[in-house]
């Protein structure tokens, strides 16, 4: 099979936005301060790595089905759907915010493009599935750190 213009755009769009997701977790990594530090850092850490490996699998496919990935900086600074992470030091709290923003940035340009991909490859659909369930997992638990709970569970015995 040979993927058609259309299918090529779609897979490049995920693999450039997934090359800026990675890049931003480093850039959270090193600059990050404050409460949780160390959980977030580390936290941090599997998202890159997941992004990576995520986008060596889809610039993979891509060229198993004969379109040709661009990783250059130069393209992905030009078309990620991510919103740009600020330079310098970042408290934990804003960079919790701004990583579940590029984590949901990135899933939502999956989901924008998955009917058309599984319309022509449902094998490169079903690998833009295994992405999306694991990145808005990462959301959930890296989101979890600001939340506040809605509702408090007393005890009979706790006053």
């Amino acid at each position: 099979m040979k993927a058609s213009p259309t299918l090529t755009n779609n897979m490049q769009a995920v693999l450039t936005d997934l090359i800026e997701l990675h890049i931003q977790g480093k850039q959270a990594h090193w600059n990050i301060v404050g409460t949780n530090f160390r959980d977030l850092h580390l936290q941090l850490d599997e998202i890159v790595d997941a992004a990576r490996a995520f986008a060596d699998d889809i610039a993979e496919r891509m060229r198993a089905l004969h379109a040709l990935p661009d990783g250059r900086s130069a393209t992905v600074a030009k078309a990620t759907h991510l919103p740009q992470f600020p330079d310098g030091l970042i408290n934990t709290k804003d960079a919790i915010d701004r990583i579940v923003a590029a984590l949901e940035a990135a899933v939502g340009t999956m989901r924008k493009v998955h009917d058309e991909v599984d319309e022509e490859d449902p094998t490169t659909a079903d690998l833009l599935h295994t992405f999306i369930e694991k990145l808005e997992q990462y959301a959930w638990m890296v989101g979890a750190e600001n939340m506040k709970a809605s509702a408090s569970v007393t005890h009979p015995d706790v006053k």
